[in-house]
């Protein structure tokens, strides 16, 4: 049966579009820019916050939540980070039929109303570090929306803390951007990212400095996945957030801030989809497995429900597929659709002969295998199929970066992949040209690829690149 889905090659975003539609991951909202996410694709997500959950909790942060709805004066106590937000905020000005005495901002994120409290909890340096993380939405009236990637209303973590010291504030901003955010998206997500500093004119409005962990999709352009901000001592400042130090003066706390949204669904199907749906990572699928009934017959259900008690038994989410009613190439091509790294099918043909077809996504291939080894190739399978995706885009990723020696070659080469150029010879003269191009610098490295320390440090490259 032939793919529903546009092709790559001839239309990337319109793919996409059929990508989310036909796999069933999310639908548009009823106000635009807002977003219906379905069950396969909400499984993904809570399967993603899972890991970036205990990861946070392991760097010392516990969850709490705070409220959606913020005091508009709140934002301006801090002039950089309303200014930077005032074109998205989303602004309540009645309430209950009256008109209300001040207006309320829909949260684009909780910086302000955070900092609020940590002014009222924070009073010695035996309260510090002051680590928290929250799960919720968040609201910033989109231009351009386009699903998982830039919707009015989107789901997110962000951590926010407090710290004695500066070095304490950028070592602990560091340690979720490795342990947190890098370490979710190679080793669970299998997408390779670089993780560097932001320039002055793409950093976080309300910091010092931004850590940033991009992403080239399959189509060679960036995405950002997640940031980790340093805020000094500005929001600290402004909310008045001081402690005492151990000889008894009067300080005021160091901060970060960082997140990672539902965009990175839209990581994974730029990432590793194909012309047939996506390509979910074993780690992140919500049924890793599906035993697929052929025919419903005693003897094949009896050996298909076995088999799928034996996978369940050994840690792997699998589901049982005995809608025989529907055509069992409607149901390949469904389950190929949303990505299942391996189908289990039994049939009686092959049953008879103490076999099954096993049929991976990754690579595709179809192979037949006898029904007693079927859990050990299942999980070899699933293992490779891990290995085989981050492989695979770490050699797209490597293929498709240049380097280059002006801004009018970085604007060439972004238009299928990365740049990389001399920092000191971009400027930021370089950086504005290519901005009105629509190309940005994505961070900056070193030469070795090590992160920056700061955006004036000699000898650094600039990473290029059009972005979503």
């Amino acid at each position: 049966m032939a793919s529903p889905l546009t092709s790559r090659a001839v239309d990337f975003p319109r793919w996409y579009q059929d990508v989310i539609a036909r796999a069933e991951l999310a639908d548009n909202g009823p106000v635009r820019g807002t977003m219906v996410i379905r069950p396969w694709g909400y499984a993904i997500w809570e399967l993603l916050q899972g890991e970036l959950d205990a990861r946070i909790k392991a760097a010392g942060a516990q969850n709490a939540y705070f409220p959606l709805f913020i005091p508009e004066s709140y934002l301006r106590k801090e002039a950089e980070h309303v200014e930077g937000f005032s074109p998205e905020l989303a602004v309540v000005t009645h309430g209950g039929g009256e008109e209300l005495a001040e207006p309320v901002v829909v949260r684009p994120t909780s910086e302000t109303i955070i900092n609020s409290y940590f002014a009222k909890w924070v009073q010695s340096y035996r309260d510090l570090p002051l680590l928290i993380n929250q799960w919720a939405n968040v609201v910033r009236w989109e231009l351009r929306p386009r699903l998982f990637l830039r919707t009015t209303e989107f789901l997110w973590q962000e951590g926010h803390t407090a710290h004695a010291t500066e070095a304490d504030a950028k070592a602990y901003a560091l340690r979720i951007l490795d342990e947190v955010y890098h370490s979710t998206m190679v080793d669970v997500m299998a997408v390779p990212v670089l993780t560097g500093l932001k320039t002055a004119r793409e950093r976080f409005a309300g910091a010092i400095r931004t850590w940033t962990c991009e992403g080239m999709m399959g189509d060679g352009k960036a995405l950002q996945m997640g940031t980790s901000h340093e805020l000094g001592q500005n929001f600290s400042k402004a909310f008045g957030t001081q402690f005492s130090s151990p000889s008894g003066g009067l300080e005021y706390a160091w901060q970060t801030s960082w997140g990672a949204s539902s965009r990175l669904i839209g990581a994974l199907i730029m990432a590793h989809g194909d012309d047939n749906g996506l390509r979910l990572p074993p780690a992140l699928a919500p049924r890793q497995v599906v035993v697929v009934l052929v025919r419903d017959e005693p003897e094949t259900r009896a050996a298909a429900t076995a088999l799928v008690a034996e996978l369940a038994a050994s840690g792997i989410r699998v589901l049982l597929d005995e809608r025989t009613e529907v055509s069992f190439g409607r149901r390949s091509v469904d389950w190929e659709l949303k990505g299942v790294p391996v189908r289990v099918e039994i049939g009686p043909r092959d049953l008879a002969q103490g076999q099954v077809t096993l049929v991976e996504r990754i690579p595709a291939r179809k192979t037949q295998v006898p029904l007693v080894a079927v859990a050990g190739q299942v999980a070899a399978a699933l293992r490779s199929a891990q290995e085989q995706l981050l492989a695979e885009a770490e050699a797209r990723h490597a293929a498709r970066t240049t380097t280059v020696r002006s801004a009018t070659e970085a604007l060439a080469a972004a238009e299928d992949g990365f740049a990389v150029m001399a920092w000191d010879e971009l400027g930021l003269e370089g950086e504005a040209e290519l901005a009105g191009a629509g190309v940005t610098v994505r961070c900056l490295l070193r030469p070795d690829g090590t992160r920056a320390q700061a955006v004036d440090e000699a000898g650094l490259e600039a990473v290029v690149a059009r972005a979503y």
